[in-house]
């Protein structure tokens, strides 16, 4: 049986990029196995643990719940895209800082669930950090940690390190 293929365009982490894909390719198939950006984890495969987010024009998705066709024409990042010029990004560099790493499973869709909550409130409150992250799950830290690390950075970028 021959697989229909549809032409989609996606400007993934500032680098854009025309692709023919099986139309039955998940988001997350599409970057973990095509574009061969690894940090995207697949968990549960069912969007109930967010180790697959995304960023898809600036909000915070499952990949595992999208197809990739319907990324045509968005502008998607991956944890791969938080990396800056320096090295780390802030966040990653609070998460290690402030112990939140610890499998790290589950660090890729934490991070962006945060950048994502970070690009519409830059100053959250506790109660908007953990509402940000309840869709992802971690079995090592007991977000605690999590929840620190986000508040560090926050700080940080506010000019208020400790």
């Amino acid at each position: 049986m021959i697989q229909k293929k549809v032409a989609i365009r996606i400007t993934i982490n500032g680098h854009e990029k025309e692709l023919a894909i099986p139309a039955d390719t998940s988001a997350l198939e599409l970057i973990r196995d095509i574009l061969k950006l690894k940090g995207t984890k697949e968990g549960c495969g069912i969007g109930e643990c967010g180790a697959c987010t995304i960023q898809v024009d600036g909000k915070a998705v499952n990949s595992c719940l999208m197809f990739a066709a319907q990324l045509d024409g968005c502008s998607v990042q991956t944890v791969e895209g938080l990396q800056t010029a320096d090295g780390l990004h802030p966040m990653q560099k609070a998460f290690v800082e402030k112990h939140a790493v610890q499998c790290g499973f589950c660090t890729p869709g934490i991070l962006m669930s945060t950048q994502a909550l970070l690009s519409e409130n830059p100053h959250p409150d506790r109660d908007a950090v953990q509402k940000a992250v309840a869709g992802n799950l971690c079995r090592c830290t007991g977000y605690h940690h999590i929840t620190a690390s986000i508040e560090e950075a926050v700080k940080c970028s506010a000019g208020e390190k400790e």
